[in-house]
């Protein structure tokens, strides 16, 4: 045991918190893979306290770890029991011989590691920086419920799952026992670090306030209680006396405005959420594809009803997932196809159903329209040049015949039959409708049956 716990004591003599975190993984890092091995065989079930102990508390080395021993032995104990459930279950996994309820005694295991830490954190045995190990136990523990959770589902009734994304908001898991039971440890964390009192911030649990919430907003989503994931945003913004929110780290920034942002989303707060979502992608690291095409999922139909705008080719490109989603919606959106529009919101509609987006993307289709109407106004052509006037004062003709605006509606698009029978006041409600949401500017003029439209700017946002 002594070899084994050297790497601790190292860490801890430096206080690298992140280091001891990795210590008390239930994950083995790539560069040592039998360390979980070799740390379980160091010792057995009825020697394991005393030699932790021995080796923590009655060291030379480490001298003010003492007062801490007993705390870190405790979680080093549980730490080396759940280390045991997990090296059997991956055995039995293995050999195809995985127990109904062999991942629910893996998640209880480390749950004891979890909670072990928490408690040690809140009594103050344990330095302020354990704060981190406390919450990478707790993110590994989020892992282990859903892991139990499946295999409970899977035994019940021989469910079948989809991991998604790991930060995904997509529930794939139909009852989740154990995650629910995770939640509740992850709350009374959160509660731990946003409650703390102490005014010196350098020892302050406040700077796990964030990990924490992003732990709770991932668990909530799953769980698909939304509610409870605004309550930890109520929570944290009646608090006054946080550090600035630019001094924590930037993956903390990053995931807690992404789903600030998509709560934002699902409430129809579209400029909030726009905001906290373009934050999110514009901090983002570069090279974390999965996580810019999560941001972008909700902030592109975002854009498409905050500023009637579409994603570029080029932004499409770079992220094959998101051309296949919206690929061909933008591509009819361009067009003004309204036929070839509603035929791709259909093709997509489980997919956006799913991730919450369809009826958003819906409104898309008054973007479609400007686009259809904008082709009539263009093709109209220009005035005639009066005396003394060149080219360069050529303008659009203002005045367009009713009858071809619903001429294009009817068919849709140049080429393409719509399908839609449309009355003479339907196209006049159409348009009507168009001016009102300010993608069109002008007037309908009954008695002429003409439509007048702005000589600059009869479609803003596109530059006629």
């Amino acid at each position: 045991m002594q070899a084994a716990l050297q790497p601790f004591r190292e860490a801890h003599a430096l206080e690298n918190a992140w280091a001891v975190a990795q210590i008390l993984s239930p994950v083995a890092p790539i560069d040592d893979p039998g360390r979980l091995y070799d740390f379980y065989r160091a010792s057995n079930e009825h020697m394991v306290e005393n030699d932790v102990r021995s080796v923590l508390k009655y060291s030379k080395q480490n001298r003010h770890l003492k007062n801490e021993s007993d705390a870190w032995t405790d979680i080093f104990v549980s730490y080396w029991r759940a280390i045991g459930e997990i090296l059997r279950a991956e055995e039995a996994s293995n050999q195809g011989r995985l127990r109904d309820r062999q991942a629910v005694e893996v998640y209880e295991a480390w749950k004891a590691v979890a909670t072990n830490i928490q408690k040690f954190v809140s009594n103050g045995m344990l330095p302020s920086w354990a704060v981190v190990c406390m919450y990478s136990a707790a993110n590994h523990l989020r892992v282990l419920a859903i892991k139990a959770d499946e295999q409970l589902a899977q035994t019940r009734n021989g469910a079948t799952f989809n991991a998604g994304f790991q930060d995904d908001v997509v529930s794939t898991t139909p009852k989740s026992e154990k995650l629910e039971d995770a939640a509740r440890v992850f709350n009374r964390m959160f509660a731990l670090c946003l409650g703390d009192r102490n005014p010196d911030m350098n020892e302050s649990r406040k700077w796990g306030v964030y990990y924490m919430a992003n732990l709770q907003f991932k668990t909530y989503f799953k769980l698909k209680a939304i509610t409870l994931s605004k309550n930890v945003v109520k929570a944290i913004e009646a608090q006054s006396d946080l550090p600035l929110f630019e001094l924590y780290p930037k993956a903390h920034q990053v995931t807690y405005k992404y789903y600030v942002g998509i709560l934002a989303f699902l409430q129809e707060d579209y400029a909030r959420a726009e905001t906290c979502l373009q934050e999110a992608f514009d901090a983002c690291f570069m090279q974390a594809i999965k996580n810019q095409e999560l941001i972008l999922t909700y902030l592109i139909p975002c854009r498409l009803i905050t500023k009637h705008a579409i994603p570029s080719a080029d932004l499409l490109s770079s992220f094959p997932r998101l051309q296949r989603i919206f690929g061909p919606l933008v591509a009819c959106i361009k067009r003004g196809d309204l036929p070839g529009f509603d035929e791709a919101l259909v093709a997509g509609e489980e997919e956006f159903v799913k991730r919450r987006i369809y009826l958003t993307l819906e409104r898309g289709r008054d973007i479609a329209q400007r686009n259809l109407l904008r082709k009539v106004f263009l093709a109209g052509g220009y005035e005639d040049l009066k005396e003394g006037q060149t080219e360069a004062d050529r303008i659009r003709k203002s005045r367009i015949p009713l009858a071809n605006f619903a001429a294009a509606l009817r068919m849709g698009t140049a080429g393409e039959g719509s399908g839609q029978i449309l009355e003479d006041d339907e196209v006049e409600c159409m348009i009507a409708n168009m001016i009102y949401k300010g993608l069109m500017k002008g007037y309908i003029s009954r008695e002429h049956a003409m439509v007048v439209v702005n000589k600059k700017g009869a479609f803003p946002g596109t530059g006629v």
